[in-house]
């Protein structure tokens, strides 16, 4: 009796310094999947701020925390544990619903460049609905899109975390794709945030009993913000375009192809490569958005008809 306990004592030890093991490995493991999310990290930042320009500045740390919220929630309690789920019972899953958030991400890109050049009476019907609504309710539909464009970013960061771990034990996928999810989300929120208030920092530089310096400085800064922002709203929606159609792309073996080849062919100059790379996806976002924009208005239209031949 008494050796069948030390017995198991000691397959419960060898558990728990294997696990313990097992557990040391996390750190590295959240450093390297952290390392392989960078970029879609960085078009996350981008795309942030231009919900939050053109609102009341006082409302601005508000508004991304209320995404920064909304974005953590998500991360946490839906799309790690849809990943999990889906990758232990239909890992088949994963790619499909990540190829039609990238084609979404395409499509959201296409308005925002469409709406950049188009002199379509529609796009001046949008704005003079846009100038009717309230401050309040314009807060609410940039933090509704906002989340909209975050969650297929967040998804996409999840879903290569958890390729990233899908060879460790079940309580290190977990750890890991949480501790990703948080540190990612902080990093993300708190870097929009600074950049949105550096305005408001420099001015605070540029006045009371600063060095000269100093306040030259902060003048610097808040007349260089607005140039900044204006030009990360356009980068923000570059990104979209580009993460969108490298989502799909990844998903469909020939472009996955094409896209490798390109970049293998200029594999001797690494920023031109990465440069194409960048440049052929947002141009294939363009198209795919446009296609998807045409899906889209055809479905509206063909809406109207079923329901007035419903209503007879």
């Amino acid at each position: 009796m008494a050796s069948g306990l030390f017995a198991l004592l000691d397959d419960i030890s060898a558990l728990v310094k294997v696990s313990a093991a097992s557990l040391d490995d996390v750190p590295a493991q959240v450093a390297k999947t952290t390392g392989k999310v960078s970029g879609i990290v960085i078009d996350d930042t981008a795309v942030t701020p231009k919900y939050v320009v053109g609102l009341d500045p006082s409302r601005e740390l508000s508004i991304i925390y209320q995404i920064a919220k909304k974005s953590l929630f998500n991360k946490l309690l839906i799309l790690t544990p849809a990943a999990l789920v889906l990758g232990y019972f239909a890992p088949w899953a994963i790619t499909p619903i990540l190829m039609l958030g990238g084609a979404y991400l395409c499509y959201e890109g296409y308005e925002k460049v469409h709406s950049m050049f188009s002199k379509h009476p529609e796009a001046h019907a949008e704005t003079e609905q846009l100038e009717t609504i309230t401050p309040e309710e314009l807060e609410k539909q940039r933090v509704a899109g906002a989340v909209r464009t975050d969650i297929i970013l967040s998804a996409e960061i999840m879903a290569i975390a958890y390729s990233q771990v899908t060879d460790q034990p079940i309580v290190n996928q977990i750890i890991v794709m949480l501790a990703v999810a948080v540190f990612i989300t902080v990093a993300v929120y708190g870097f929009v945030g600074l950049i949105v208030k550096a305005d408001d920092i420099g001015l605070h530089l540029a006045e009371g009993d600063n060095s000269a310096a100093t306040k030259s400085f902060g003048r610097g800064l808040v007349k260089f913000m607005p140039k900044f922002l204006s030009i990360l709203s356009y980068v923000g929606t570059a990104a979209m375009l580009w993460v969108g159609f490298e989502i799909v792309a990844h998903g469909i073996p020939f472009l996955h192809h094409l896209l490798e080849q390109l970049k293998a062919s200029l594999a001797g100059v690494p920023a031109l490569a990465w440069l194409a790379g960048v440049l052929a996806c947002a141009i294939g976002g363009i198209g795919l958005g446009f296609l998807v924009d045409q899906v889209v208005r055809l479905v509206k239209k063909m809406l109207p008809a079923k329901k007035e031949s419903a209503a007879q």
